[in-house]
């Protein structure tokens, strides 16, 4: 437990994006669990640290005046500035540049899609949406050939492993 760093958070795959990246990193952080159905993200001291009431959120009480970051993404990449080389090779080059590109198709072209394909649903765009699954599939699909050296962009565990993970955790149901 650490009272410099809060992670606010529920059970999301962003949310758990971001604790991952805290552990992996080696980062001492308290971990603030939210009740989304109890509306917790909507509570007035919660909506002054994240206007949007989404989740996770980090706060840094270390900084001043606190850094506070509302991206799961953002937070895993202040993970890999405070703990170089945890989350990706510390030095440039291009063992960093695969972690990075594998790291962004992720982001951008599996778990963007994925967060659409979930706004249709709701929106009762069940066809629109369907059509969006099948291609976030297909993308994992396509990443297991990644895996040549045991992880996503290499021999270690780096933010693109996170990635992947969360993504293929929520749809572990439709992959075969």
């Amino acid at each position: 437990m650490n009272d410099r760093i809060e992670l606010f958070g529920a059970n999301t795959g962003n949310s758990l994006r971001a604790a991952i990246a805290l552990e992996e990193a080696g980062i001492a952080y308290t971990a603030r669990k939210l009740d989304l159905y109890a509306q917790e993200h909507r509570e007035p001291d919660y909506l002054a640290l994240n206007p949007a009431g989404k989740v996770p959120t980090l706060v840094d009480h270390g900084t001043t005046p606190s850094l506070v970051i509302n991206q799961s993404n953002a937070i895993i990449q202040y993970a890999d500035s405070i703990a170089p080389g945890r989350l990706a090779p510390a030095q440039p080059g291009p063992e960093r540049t695969r972690v990075i590109d594998r790291y962004f198709f992720f982001v951008t072209d599996v778990i963007a899609p994925s967060h659409a394909a979930f706004f249709l649903h709701q929106a009762g765009q069940d066809k629109a949406a369907a059509i969006i699954d099948l291609r976030v599939i297909e993308h994992l699909t396509y990443a297991e050939g990644f895996l040549t050296d045991g992880f996503m962009a290499g021999a270690q565990f780096t933010m693109a492993d996170i990635s992947a993970f969360t993504i293929a955790r929520a749809f572990r149901d439709r992959l075969e």
